[in-house]
């Protein structure tokens, strides 16, 4: 729908000059035609959109200006000369609909992953230091890019305003905007999670607090200053429609691929720098084998986490929106929507420091738990034994630092006890 009011606001774009004598360009509901003089057959390739309905859509569509205007063609046989098949519509519509309940699913047990991970990391101080502070702002960007999609959703899909997203209304596109900085914040954290693992392998003396502030400016201030320009360029040259389609001639589209393909591939290059780093540690002799392993654990997530989500982008960041669309869908949106769980699972739940902690903060509540309902119990008979705790308080004041230095018979009233 919005990819039709698009061809039909470039149609009116690109038609709108005053024609004397012939036809005028018109948009008939389905396709554009230019203008032409009488007599003269005007041929147009199928409009782009009918990818999205067939395989098929390569085909040309004929029309001839006469003295009383364009010869009349019903928008039906538009359709099927374009490959149009009527009977695949019901098909698509539940193709469309699966794979939005399953992005939707996906982004659901993502969304409350990453909540989970982070109240875990906040909840005990022990895991308070940078490495976590850095994981902590990756599980943010993958929530907000969780929270985009159920924006743009209720926006595009099921709040009725399809007229005005057509039409270009602000609220859509800043939606859009937000949208494209969620995903494009996403990357760059994981680039940071990289660059943080390289430098704390590679910098001899690693000052995290300086570098800190330095990846917050990445992970956040990278994102704002591309999606800045992309919405400057497409406001001023490109303003059509809600911004939800990507054109194949929209050379503005770059300025949102091009920094996350780089970020991919720095993570890349740092994989190999990595990897090279940890076998020259493991197999010096110089480091302990504790050391080797702390090395090990700090490298297994993001190592699995960089090629996890770099190939799905770059196989299809070269490849046209309308070709592939379904195996595009399935890939971009259902699996890409768990990426925020495995991320949660591989930096949180599966993280040896985070089990440790659980692990005793759950003995030591079950520990005083304990202790408190057998301290229950015993209290009537302390409460009996008045003469007993009052010979306990005057031990431990005759143990008390003053007098342990000048008596031994602290340590005779202790081993008595």
């Amino acid at each position: 729908m919005n990819e039709i009011a698009l061809e039909k606001e470039l149609c009116k774009n690109s038609t709108s000059g005053n024609v004397t004598s012939g036809c005028q360009g018109m948009w008939d509901i389905i396709a554009c035609w230019p203008s032409a003089s009488v007599g003269e057959v005007v041929t147009i390739t199928c409009p782009a959109y009918f990818s999205y309905f067939s395989n098929l859509h390569k085909g040309n569509l004929s029309k001839t200006c006469t003295a009383d205007g364009w010869t009349v063609m019903h928008p039906m046989d538009i359709a099927l000369n374009c490959g149009y098949n009527l009977n695949s519509t019901n098909d698509d519509e539940k193709f469309l609909s699966q794979v939005m309940i399953g992005y939707t699913i996906g982004h659901s047990v993502s969304l409350v992953s990453l909540t989970s991970a982070i109240v875990i990391l906040c909840i005990f101080r022990k895991l308070h230091c940078t490495r976590n502070y850095i994981h902590m702002h990756l599980f943010v960007s993958f929530i907000l890019k969780a929270v985009a999609v159920f924006i743009k959703d209720v926006v595009l899909y099921e709040v009725e305003e399809v007229d005005n997203c057509s039409s270009g209304s602000i609220g859509c596109k800043a939606v859009m905007v937000f949208f494209q900085y969620c995903i494009m914040a996403s990357f760059f954290w994981l680039l940071v999670e990289g660059l943080y693992l390289h430098a704390l392998l590679a910098v001899s003396f690693f000052s995290e607090r300086k570098y800190f502030w330095a990846y917050i400016l990445i992970g956040w201030g990278g994102p704002t200053i591309f999606i800045t320009a992309w919405t400057i360029a497409k406001s001023y040259y490109n303003d059509v429609g809600c911004w939800d389609i990507i054109e194949n001639n929209d050379m503005f589209w770059w300025i949102i691929k091009t920094p996350i393909l780089a970020s991919i591939l720095m993570n890349f290059i740092l994989f190999i720098c990595i990897i090279r780093i940890l076998r020259q540690k493991i197999n010096c002799p110089d480091i302990g084998r504790s050391e080797s392993n702390q090395y090990l654990r700090l490298a297994k997530s993001t190592l699995l986490l960089i090629p996890l989500f770099g190939i799905n982008y770059i196989v299809f960041a070269f490849i046209p929106e309308h070709m592939k669309t379904e195996l595009r869908l399935i890939f971009d949106l259902i699996l890409g929507s768990f990426q925020g769980f495995v991320v949660a699972v591989l930096y949180c739940f599966l993280n040896g420091e985070v089990q440790a902690e659980i692990k005793r903060k759950w003995r030591r509540w079950h520990l005083q738990r304990y202790m408190g309902s057998d301290t229950k119990y015993q209290h009537p008979s302390m409460a009996n034994s008045s003469n007993n705790f009052t010979t306990q308080i005057s031990m431990l004041t005759r143990c008390s630092p003053k007098t342990r230095r000048g008596s031994s018979s602290c340590r005779e009233d202790v081993s008595s006890i």
